[in-house]
């Protein structure tokens, strides 16, 4: 009832609702949900003394419920649809967070923490897949890319709130953040609710773009699809990369803020300050990067995001003088969220939008294994040499992995099995 009204009101594609809409979940499900975790740490970790192998299990744990959800979305959008996928989702992650806020041993945080990435999942991978039922092959980079960077508003949100917070209560502030931040995501649950709807269809309205897609093929009169890769294996291809980009960019936004806490001498309030940039820079990296990808193909705007990332990395990794670090910093918020638009219009442009739900879910299943084993890995390292420094630079060189992997990728939109 709401969305009818809304649609028949404004004076734009209602498109561009659920693109706001896209920007509240995932400022909710992945902004809140898992980059809250890397402000929340530093505390968390000091009032129950907890080691840097048990704060990668905390975070690995968080994937691990993602994974699950993951391999569980086919079946959730085929019975719930899209759209109330993503409003359980959000109710989970609200309720999860909520009871973490009231652990008082790593096992319990665990648990309810995996649930809370078991939300995530639940309402970032159909949301995803609006994207090809709502807009046309030449939007869909650019609509991802503004749903994405709800993640960066959650990181300067987060970065100036939890320390705020953590000042004015003391050691078990981080209880507060935690409810708090699960309270915000049962609002943003009820907007979705009235919000979202799963095609426009439903609206009586063509897809966003459709008519100047229409237009300009009649125009040209040829389809430009000819292709030097199966969609099948383009697919694996993808998830591959995908993989690479959730073992790197997880394990750099899980401990930056522990380690400018612990390595150089930053105040928690100073670290949440530099957090917070990056939630700013990271604003412009899905617009940015996910309209190229529109203009220039996957495979340029997939290449430009990760040597920007790798180069993030390899500052960090070498531990140079604060201005590196700032300029790390600044390299990974405006890249940050890059990856995941593109992909979202990738598996739109390569299987088309009725097989993008299975297509997506196929990609991020790659994804999420990368996101589960890279903070792990990254904690029990830092453990063992008592650095972040190796931990750094092993992620620096899974993004040159990447930067070969892509170069594999065609350049254009593969051929029908």
């Amino acid at each position: 009832m709401v969305a009818s009204v809304i649609a028949r009101k404004v004076p734009f594609h209602y498109g561009w609702i659920v693109v706001l809409a896209g920007t509240l979940t995932i400022f909710s499900c992945l902004g809140l949900g898992r980059f809250g975790l890397g402000m929340l740490l530093p505390s968390m970790g000091a009032d129950l003394n907890l080691s840097y192998t048990q704060m990668g299990a905390i975070s690995t744990a968080n994937f691990i419920g993602y994974l699950a959800a993951v391999g569980a979305s086919p079946f959730l959008i085929k019975r719930l649809g899209e759209s109330r996928t993503i409003v359980f989702g959000l109710f989970l992650v609200a309720a999860s967070m909520g009871v973490v806020s009231q652990g008082g041993s790593y096992f319990w945080i665990m648990v309810f923490y995996t649930l809370t990435g078991f939300g995530s999942g639940a309402a970032n991978v159909p949301m995803m897949v609006l994207v090809p039922h709502w807009y046309a092959k030449t939007y869909r980079g650019r609509a991802a890319g503004f749903m994405v960077i709800g993640s960066g508003f959650a990181i300067i949100f987060s970065g100036l709130f939890i320390p705020a917070v953590n000042e004015a209560i003391g050691p078990e502030g981080w209880r507060t953040g935690w409810a708090t931040l699960g309270g915000i995501s049962a609002v943003v649950a009820l907007i979705n609710w009235g919000l979202l709807r799963d095609r426009p269809e439903m609206l009586g309205l063509p897809l966003l773009g459709q008519a100047k897609e229409d237009a300009r093929a009649a125009a040209s009169g040829a389809h430009r699809g000819d292709a030097a890769m199966s969609p099948k294996r383009a697919i694996i291809h993808l998830g591959l990369l995908y993989m690479m980009f959730g073992a790197t960019y997880i394990t750099y936004g899980t401990f930056i803020v522990t380690s400018m806490v612990e390595e150089r001498g930053f105040t928690e309030a100073a670290a949440g300050q530099v957090w917070s940039w990056i939630g700013l820079f990271s604003l412009l990296s899905g617009p940015l990067f996910g309209t190229l990808s529109d203009k220039l193909g996957r495979r340029a705007g997939l290449l430009a995001v990760f040597s920007v990332q790798t180069c993030a990395y390899t500052l960090m990794a070498l531990h140079l003088d604060t201005p590196s670090l700032y300029l790390s910093i600044g390299l990974y918020g405006i890249a940050v969220w890059s990856i995941p638009s593109i992909m979202a219009a990738a598996v739109g442009d390569y299987v088309g939008p009725e097989k993008a739900a299975t297509a997506f879910s196929t990609i991020t299943f790659f994804f999420a294994i990368g996101q589960t084993v890279g903070p792990a890995t990254a904690g029990a390292m830092a453990d063992a040499m008592g650095t972040f420094d190796f931990s750094f630079a092993a992620i620096a060189v899974s993004g040159v992995v990447a930067i070969l992997g892509t170069l594999a990728l065609p350049k254009r939109r593969p051929a029908e099995d």
